[in-house]
């Protein structure tokens, strides 16, 4: 049960750093659709990316450390970030 829902953890948290590396031109690139976001949201893209692929691998690394209930939180984590990022509306 634990090892299939940190599976399941570990594919969506890779899938969210794929979705934030395929729009990362919009977000900080120099085109007419890009936001031109600088070296902050170049910073924060990286963060982003980073938290996702890590978040799986501290997950496992702590079921094997016989905690398998942290390491599904850690795995869980970006996703349930995200969802609450998404929650908060925007400043116009």
């Amino acid at each position: 049960m634990a090892r299939g829902l940190l599976i399941a953890g570990a594919i969506v948290d890779v899938g969210i750093a794929v979705l934030i590396v395929a729009i990362s031109g919009f977000i900080v690139g120099s085109g007419p659709e890009s936001m031109r976001a600088g070296p902050w949201g170049g910073a924060v893209l990286m963060g982003s990316v980073l938290a996702c692929l890590v978040a799986p691998v501290i997950g496992f690394a702590m079921e094997r450390l016989k905690r398998p209930a942290g390491g599904i939180l850690v795995a869980w984590l970006p996703p349930m970030l995200g969802l609450i990022a998404l929650m908060i509306p925007p400043g116009y």
